[in-house]
């Protein structure tokens, strides 16, 4: 089964895509547009991708002293798709995109993602612009936004700082007024910023014209210290390049200046860099310190930063999610055409005991023919596809959101919320886990780079940790968005949940799967009311990751149970081999992988402190 038939069947047998077609945004499309842009997005992959994936590994970013020097394959691939159009697709005619649901871009950037993910910093690039059109002044948009949206800049956010990592309270980025009339400057109120941003994506290159930065700062007080918390940070726009208002370059350099790459262990094809921002190197109007210009309000720009954030998080999980798939297609060719081994026999022995016996005279057989073999298989596709599965189920939920009437639109915005660690953190941990059970599958060949699967492993280590890690989205998940308005969040989506149940329970093949996803969901019920009943953060939070490990593991059960209905509803295809294929990695879920939040909710039901009262000296 390729990516093209899972995509078609998730899109339109699963998630009903083309009904979209009848709202006013995208009234122009219909199945075949949606068709023709996949067409073009494989085709693309195909061609400027896949074949590089393990160039721009081997041939890492380096800088020259003047600039940052990429293979001449990323440098093509970037304006294939730039000239696709996909970083204006979900955007209005109006500026040149091409009104297409979120649900069918982000189906069709999944090629991209599974050709090579290393190559591309496209996410952050729209995610930028995204950000732009929804807080930004209307020259801004135009200026910057559009431009992004074009190709000719590229985008970043910058966000973490080398004293700070995750901790953005602790951002010291300093950001003062530049001199008089600032706050009339057509492109924003223009401020001059001092400090240190690490791990930025796509940070310096040459592959656009310029580079538009969104970076997190604090504006003094009037006594010249920085506000404690995360309440004093505002949101800047710094390009690498000035310009004026009406989109142009000046020739001026901002005071923007690379201090060092990064050396990763894989996503090897993009840069990942340290910026200094002000330090003087490259002074604007004789004055060192960078321009940037003020978005949105002055102390909310973290407010205005989530949503790009937010963007990221489910972007992240879809690039986790193909790294997963990808080596999932790699170890089943491999099973298919490795021949190890022989079948097992079972005759009894002499005392008429069961005993293992192997007939070396038979002929090897191929290890795709392994018991051991096909479970690893298994958890790979039950993985990867689910985890497909629920990132396009939230990128639905986007349209939705957006063209919905009002109470879908909320419902949509809700379950969002609720669903975003999971659908960022699930597949950065299961689809690694994928992964690895690639490598083993290769056995030796697998730990050597003579076979690709060891490079996705190194690629996808990253997804656990970027925009926010593990740890980061579980506290958010049962910290916050369990319990936001009243916990209706959680309501609604245990509603979704027992939708499917009720229908599931009376189609005899899957009534006891519906079974034990009623009772999984009861579980996580109760084991939400018994980290909270104390009221203590601290002894709810720690176990946080167990809780988000057992959610997560429910929430894709319910996927696996609700595409087995839409399977089965197919009469003529059950037969087929990729309907028996979603139906056994349907069983396998529930059979090999469901029972497993027992464990995990245990220490969360008894607020289980071993990992917090353990001693530091003990260690």
């Amino acid at each position: 089964m390729t990516l093209r038939s899972t995509l078609d069947f998730l899109l339109y047998d699963w998630l009903g895509a083309e009904a979209l077609a009848a709202r006013t945004r995208f009234a122009d499309h219909s199945r075949e547009t949606f068709d023709a842009v996949l067409d073009t997005c494989e085709r693309i992959a195909r061609e400027k991708y896949a074949p590089f994936n393990r160039t721009v590994d081997t041939e890492e970013p380096h800088f020259d002293g003047e600039k940052v020097i990429l293979p001449q394959a990323t440098y093509e691939a970037r304006k294939a798709y730039a000239e696709s159009g996909l970083l204006s697709a979900a955007q209005d005619y109006e500026i040149g995109g091409m009104q297409l649901p979120y649900t069918v871009e982000a189906a069709a950037n999944s090629f991209f993602a599974v050709a090579s993910i290393s190559i591309g910093s496209n996410l952050l690039t729209s995610g930028n612009a995204n950000l732009l059109m929804a807080h930004g002044t209307a020259l801004q948009k135009e200026v910057f936004a559009l431009n992004e949206f074009n190709g000719r800049w590229s985008g970043t956010m910058c966000l973490s700082e080398p004293q700070a990592g995750s901790s953005l309270s602790d951002v010291a980025t300093r950001a003062v007024p530049d001199g008089a009339g600032f706050e009339s400057d057509p492109l924003g109120p223009r401020y001059r910023l001092t400090g240190n941003k690490m791990w930025i994506s796509s940070g310096d290159h040459e592959l656009t014209e310029n580079i538009v930065h969104l970076v997190l700062a604090k504006i003094p007080g009037p006594d010249g210290k920085l506000v404690p918390g995360t309440k004093g940070i505002s949101l800047f726009i710094v390009p690498k390049k000035m310009v004026n208002a009406e989109g142009n370059l000046t020739g001026v350099r901002n005071d923007v200046a690379l201090a060092g790459l990064n050396h990763k262990l894989g996503w090897r094809g993009t840069t990942n860099t340290l910026l200094n921002f002000g330090e003087g190197k490259f002074p604007v109007e004789g004055q060192a310190g960078a321009v940037g210009y003020l978005v949105g309000q002055p102390g909310k720009g973290l407010h205005c930063m989530f949503h790009m954030m937010n963007e990221a998080r489910i972007g992240i999980g879809m690039a986790a999610t193909m790294l997963g798939l990808a080596g999932y297609y790699a170890s089943l060719d491999y099973a298919k055409n490795r021949p190890q081994g022989r079948p097992v026999q079972g005759p009894k022995d002499a005392a008429g005991a069961a005993a293992v016996v192997k007939d070396a005279a038979q002929p090897q057989v191929r290890i795709i023919e392994h018991a051991d073999v096909k479970r690893m298989l298994l958890a790979q596709k039950s993985y990867g596809e689910g985890a497909l599965a629920l990132n396009l189920f939230c990128a639905k939920l986007v349209d939705e959101q957006h063209t919905g009437d009002a109470a879908a639109a909320d419902e949509a915005r809700l379950l969002l919320e609720v669903l975003t660690p999971i659908a960022k953190s699930w597949p950065s941990e299961f689809c690694l886990e994928a992964n690895s059970l690639a490598i083993q599958i290769h056995g030796g060949y697998g730990y050597t780079r003579d076979f690709p699967v060891e490079q996705y492993w190194r690629d996808n280590r990253l997804n656990m940790i970027h925009e926010g890690t593990h740890g980061i989205q579980a506290m958010d998940l049962l910290g916050r968005k369990v319990l936001m308005e009243g916990g209706r969040g959680l309501q609604l989506l245990a509603g979704r949940i027992n939708a499917t149940i009720e229908r599931a329970i009376q189609v005899p093949a899957l009534a006891a799967h519906a079974n034990a996803l009623g009772a999984a969901l009861q579980q996580v019920g109760a084991a939400t009311k018994a980290a909270w009943a104390t009221g203590q953060p601290a002894d709810a939070l720690a176990n946080a990751v167990p809780y988000m490990q057992a959610f997560g593991h429910t929430v894709l059960a319910w996927v696996w149970l609700d595409l087995a209905l839409a399977t089965l509803a197919d009469d003529a295809a059950l037969a087929q081999p990729a309907s028996v294929g979603r139906m056994g990695s349907m069983r396998y879920f529930f059979h090999y992988e469901l029972p497993k939040i027992g464990a995990w909710l245990q220490v969360v039901s008894t607020r289980d402190a071993t990992c917090a009262s353990f001693p530091e000296d003990a260690f």
